[in-house]
This record gives C-alpha cells, structure tokens and sequence, in this order.
C-alpha cells in the first residue's frame, strides 16, 4: 500500500511496548496500515439529543447534556461500584460504574456540564446507565463525538488495558495525525475516474470519521470494491499461472462411443443450449489446456446428459472418465428420460 505499512503501532502516540504487544496478539495490529484497515462494524448516530423524560429503558442509545450532581462508592469487595445522578432540568438518570473507579473519581467533577452517551435499562423502578461515555465541556465549548460514531470489534483483555472502542477510535485519528502525509491511491487513475471512485486517502478517513451516511456510503463502496477487485486479479493471475504452466491432456478425437450413444440411444433431440455447451467443450477438450467449467441450469434441463456425453469423448481417446453424484440426489438433479439414457447405456 505505502510506507503506512513500515510504521510500527508501537510509537504511535497512547500506545508504547505493553499495548502494541496486546494489539498484535488480539487483533494482528502491527502497523498503522493495519490499524486503518482495522475497520469499524458498526456506526451509533450521536446527532440527537434526548431530554431524561424523553427517555425509556427499552431504547438503544441515548445522548443527555446536562451535570452530574452526586457521586459517591456503593458495595463492598467485588460488588463494590461508583454511583452518579446526572440530571438536565427534566427529570434524573442513575449512573452505574463497576471498573476504573479510582480514575473516575479523580476525573469526574460534579456540578460540571457534560454529554452523556450510553444504553438505558431500567433497575428498581430506575432509568439508569451503566459504564456511560462522558465528554466534558471546555472554554464555553462541549468537547464530544458528532455525527456518526465508529465501534470497534475488540477483546476482554483488550478493555482491560484500556483499548476499548472508543480508545481504538483515538488511535486512529492519532494516526492520521501522526502520519499527516496524503495517503497513496492504491487503484489504477482509469478505474478511480471511469467508476467515480473516492479516493484511498478519503475512503479510510470516512470509513473511521464519516461526516453523514451518504458520505459513509460512498467510502464504504470503494473499499469493498477494491478488496473485491483484487481478489479478482488474484484469480486471474492464478488461472493465467495455471493455463500457461499446466498442460491439460488433448482430446483429439471424438469416436465411436459419442456418435452410437447419439445415434441410438438417445430418443430425442437435444436442445440449442445442449449442443452448444457440448460443443464448447470439445473445442476446450482439443486445446491441451486445463479445463474447469460449471454448468448451470434447472432441475431437468439436461446437465447430467451433457456430462455423460463429453464422458463419452474422454472414453474414446483411451481415458476414463467418473460421474460423481450422491445417490439421494440421483432423482432431484436428473431427469426422467436423463436417468433412462444413462442407465440404458451403462448396462447395455
């Protein structure tokens, strides 16, 4: 891709030798390309806000403005937890933490404006949060995700370090930072221009940040598409590998076994599409290279008989052929005068 590729995640900023260890080991992160192309499997709309006496404990997510205005330790030992009121002028939610709670102590300040982001459930005739995000508000101005936010698939031990979500969230835009050059186009100009593409250096920006759904859309479809696209070169590559490196054996000749099983077994006229298919394949059967084709068509359109037929052909330049099919499918897959063709033959 580029020298993304080079730049090892352990000196990216908020990361260091313990946390590149548990990324490699979880995830196979070991570079910044790797944690760009680590992307998110869902996005939560954070545009709206809710007033607390909008709010239910069945709904998905939620997002509150408003201040904290109690904070105080409940429990002992392992049911030990941090329990907060948060209220906005209409009414008042419970916030429940069970991890972290010296850090939230020191961090959490009461009677300050925050967003509130988290899934409401309801516990003893109680709307409350368990584990909520909280940005703070600074210089006048609340600090916090708009829009679109990414979730990131992440492990148990991942979270105990401190690498949740939304912390691998912030390693991305670190990142883009860090690495503040345009990221390379990975596809040729021509297919970029003719297909209307957005570029690589937007698409993994927009993929991680997307401004809107629209624009998410569109970053989403050219990453699918150049994944796809080179699969596709893969296989191409491989087919190429194989057709000028294997050589497939020659059918020259088509004998006597084809035309008597044409001439006098077979009660009744193929069918265009049969002739054709089966002439296709003599033409690939006579050219000494490898042939893998799949035939497609309805139950009773006639497969088997086409297989049986260039089977035939094999048979008369001195090979032998195999028809594999299981035994609880023979009646599903072949017709009725297919089966009799074949059994006619076989034990003529």
């Amino acid at each position: 891709m580029s020298d993304l590729s080079t730049h090892n995640i352990m000196y990216l900023p908020g990361v260091g030798p313990k946390k590149a260890e548990i990324l490699k080991k979880e995830l196979k992160i070991v570079s910044f390309e790797d944690l760009l192309y680590h992307f998110p499997y869902r996005y939560v709309d954070r545009s709206r806000f809710y007033s607390i006496r909008e709010i239910s404990g069945d709904m998905p997510y939620i997002q509150v403005k408003g201040k904290i205005t109690s904070l105080k330790l409940a429990g002992e030992s392992r049911g030990k937890r941090m329990v907060g009121t948060f209220t906005d002028g209409t009414g008042t939610l419970e916030l429940v933490w069970f991890k972290g709670l010296k850090y939230l102590k020191e961090q959490i300040k009461p009677n300050e404006t925050y967003i509130l982001f988290g899934k409401p459930s309801r516990f003893n005739n109680t709307i409350n949060v368990v584990h909520p995000e909280l940005d703070k508000e600074q210089n006048g101005k609340v600090q916090f995700f708009a829009g679109l936010q990414p979730f990131y698939n992440t492990t148990e031990k991942m979270k105990s370090s401190y690498l949740g979500s939304r912390a691998m969230f912030k390693l991305v835009q670190n990142a883009f930072q860090t690495y503040n050059s345009v990221i390379p186009e990975t596809l040729p100009a021509r297919i970029v221009e003719q297909l209307r593409l957005m570029n690589i250096n937007q698409a993994l920006r927009h993929i991680h940040m997307p401004p809107d759904a629209e624009t998410l859309q569109k970053a989403s479809f050219r990453l699918k598409f150049e994944e796809l696209f080179y699969i596709q070169l893969n296989i191409l590559r491989l087919r190429n590998q194989r057709t000028f490196n294997l050589k497939g054996h020659v059918f020259a000749t088509v004998g006597q076994h084809l035309n008597r099983f044409y001439a006098e077994n077979l009660p009744f006229e193929l069918t265009n599409a049969q002739k054709r298919v089966i002439k296709e394949i003599r033409r690939d059967m006579g050219s000494g290279h490898q042939m893998n084709r799949l035939l497609q068509g309805d139950v009773g359109s006639g497969k088997t008989l086409v297989a049986l037929m260039v089977m035939l052909i094999a048979i008369d330049n001195n090979y032998q052929p195999a028809l594999w099919l299981p035994p609880k499918f023979w009646r599903l897959s072949t017709s009725k005068a297919s089966r009799k063709c074949l059994w006619e033959w076989i034990f003529r």
